[in-house]
């Protein structure tokens, strides 16, 4: 999947990074048939666990890139979470009830990253379209007139290379060379903990409630999860004057571990690392500067403590492919790509705020506040509205924008929410419908003048009974219809299709089925598009 080039080779798109936000990126491009470059200055997929959480949102990017059944071979269905003092002692506990699945899969899911990568990477195969170069250190990114130069030197011999594409997306990190490019900064939201992150490997379980643990402590906060069969991750906060040097092997870690084991006795296990991670919460003030975007840890940092760092990536991917396909192929205005920023921005720093207060919650204060918070969350675990919004995977509506209509007063609207991945008649869901193109979901018939002008402007036409688990969606959401986009998101949604109907852009996306693998073919030629031009 590597190759070599000759400088000034142009792509429509060039993607910086081939983590799990690269290439879900890079994966969505292939199955629209859009040519793509990755660029990585990895060779291979980076060894090191990070990630190891996503919920049943970014679960169902997943599906939409066809991965979801190779997916479940790797991960572990998380059960919820149970709340502990620093004596390992229950304090309150939340489990997530395993049948919920509106979108079609586990509301809390446990994995190993490079798993995941590895996992991606194989799927590029089967596009054509989309080239992937390692040993690739990114040195500068250039807006021109009409294109993006990417420039970087190989790895292996230090010579310098360049390309230009059409459009670039910087999804190379948290140390992002492409957002240091373009002039953007990252703006601090108040967080910053060292935390020591341990990964074990061991053949004996050990018997834990299978879900995640939570020590609040206001001295030395941890968490710790299962993560596979034979793989389980501590995080400690470190205190002040402690170094990393102090915990790279076993017998420095025993005493943190040691409260996890019930035989009290440590049974032979392997360190896979340990490593310190400052958390911090971030968010990048600009997400684009003409033809540059910013995805994943390039544009927000989030603390871990509702597991949404890496998930946040994916979501800006599927956000933005969709719609750089449609100015790309000329059916949509490049002013349609000012709401990638509009939209992920908004949900990516609520979702961080929500996080840092999770994280203040579970582990800030003084010691009183510690005997507070150990004497109120046992009660916490009786009152069923609290254990709804601990285990609930569902997140906030995106903003209001060209993509996302409802009225700037708040009303009842499903616009900005994703639409849910219901059984449809016959045994599918809605995912499995037109993937990648727009949907207009309606629980009441469709006359035939309106059904062809929504197919005449490329959507597909679901029908449900007012009955069916999206009609009931519908009806509660104060809707007959709802316009819903290739990303799943409502759009619009309506009492009246007459009125509704209308709204649905006009699009012709390029092909959404997957093909057949193929062999590598040279890089292709620049390609102009006369419609955009």
């Amino acid at each position: 999947m590597t190759g070599t080039e000759s400088d000034g080779t142009h792509f429509p798109v060039v993607i910086v990074g081939a983590g799990p936000t690269g290439m879900t990126a890079a994966l969505l491009l292939g199955r629209y048939g859009v040519p793509c470059l990755v660029l990585d200055r990895w060779e291979d997929v980076y060894p090191q666990p990070r990630a190891v959480h996503l919920d049943d949102e970014v679960y169902r990017i997943l599906g939409d890139l066809g991965l979801a059944e190779d997916f479940a071979a790797i991960s572990r269905p998380g059960r919820g979470l149970r709340l502990c003092d620093k004596r390992i002692r229950t304090l309150a506990e939340f489990e997530r009830d395993p049948d919920a699945r509106p979108h079609g899969y586990p509301q809390a899911n446990m994995f190993d990253q490079p798993e995941l990568e590895r996992l991606m990477r194989s799927h590029i195969a089967r596009y054509d379209s989309v080239q992937m170069r390692g040993g690739c250190e990114i040195t500068d990114v250039q807006n021109l007139k009409d294109s993006v130069r990417v420039r970087y030197d190989s790895t292996e011999d230090g010579t310098g290379h360049w390309v230009t594409a059409d459009y670039v997306l910087g999804c190379d990190g948290a140390n992002s060379v492409v957002r240091r490019s373009i002039g953007s900064k990252m703006e601090d939201l108040g967080f910053e903990q060292r935390w020591l992150v341990v990964d074990i490997e061991t053949d004996v379980d050990l018997e834990q409630w299978d879900g995640v643990h939570q020590v609040c402590d206001s001295e030395r906060s941890a968490t710790y999860m299962r993560i596979g069969p034979t793989r389980y991750r501590w995080e400690f906060r470190m205190l002040d004057g402690e170094t990393l040097d102090e915990f790279t092997d076993l017998s420095a870690i025993h005493p943190f571990i040691a409260p996890w084991f019930v035989s009290g006795e440590i049974p032979d296990m392997k360190l896979i690392r340990s490593a310190e991670y400052t958390f911090r919460a971030q968010v990048v003030d600009r997400w684009r500067d003409r033809r540059v975007f910013l995805l994943g840890d390039s544009a927000h940092l989030t603390p871990p403590f509702i597991g949404q760092g890496m998930g946040a990536g994916l979501r800006d991917a599927r956000n933005l492919v969709w719609k750089l396909v449609g100015v790309l192929d000329g059916h949509l205005k490049e002013t349609s790509l000012d709401s990638y920023e509009t939209e992920r921005k908004t949900h990516a720093k609520q979702m961080i705020e929500l996080a840092v207060a999770i994280g203040w919650a579970m582990t800030g204060g003084s010691r009183l506040t510690g005997i507070m918070r150990a004497n109120i969350a046992p009660a916490l675990g009786y009152l069923p509205f609290i254990g709804e919004k601990v285990t609930a995977s569902t997140t906030p509506s995106l903003a209001r924008s060209p993509y996302v209509l409802r009225s700037p007063v708040p009303v009842r609207t499903l616009a900005g929410k994703l639409c849910p991945n219901s059984p449809l008649d016959g045994g599918a869901r809605l995912d499995d419908l037109a993937p990648g193109r727009f949907l207009f979901v309606s629980s009441t018939p469709l006359a035939v003048g309106h059904r062809r002008e929504i197919e005449r402007r490329g959507a597909v036409v679901v029908e449900v009974a007012a009955s069916s688990e999206l009609g009931v969606w519908l009806r509660r959401g104060h809707a007959v219809a709802a316009i819903v986009r290739p990303d799943r998101t409502v759009m619009a949604s309506g009492t009246s299709v007459p009125s509704l109907h209308t709204k649905v852009p006009t699009t012709a996306f390029r092909r959404t089925e997957c093909p057949a693998p193929v062999a590598t073919k040279p890089a292709p030629t620049r390609t102009v598009n006369k419609r955009r031009r």
